[in-house]
């Protein structure tokens, strides 16, 4: 079965197809990779918060672990192993929250 779905966009600047198709496939992958790693990383679409504001305040709590653990260049896992040993291991987890207090000062 064949569709055909149409999109509209309003932009500021101005371009031509070529870099407008462009920024909307970048666009597209960000949104694609952060999804991604919110399902598989963080167990995002099994989470069972449903009621009153705790999907709003449980995703923004795993955006927040996403960005702090994104900082972490030391250990070269993905995602999910770093939110698990940031679970397992303190001494991880206060590199991680402290490499927090490094860039607000």
């Amino acid at each position: 079965m064949v569709s055909i779905e149409c999109r509209y966009y309003i932009l500021s600047i101005e371009s031509n197809a070529q870099t407008f198709a462009q920024a909307v496939r970048s666009h597209w992958s960000i949104e694609n990779n952060l999804h991604w790693i919110l399902d598989v990383g963080f167990g995002e679409d099994t989470a069972k918060g449903c009621q009153g504001y705790s999907p709003e305040n449980l995703a923004v709590i795993r955006h927040v672990g996403i960005n702090l653990l994104s900082k972490d260049k030391t250990t070269k896992v993905g995602m999910k192993t770093k939110r698990l040993k940031a679970g397992w291991d303190n001494r991880y987890l206060e590199d991680v929250l402290n490499a927090l207090n490094v860039l607000t000062t």
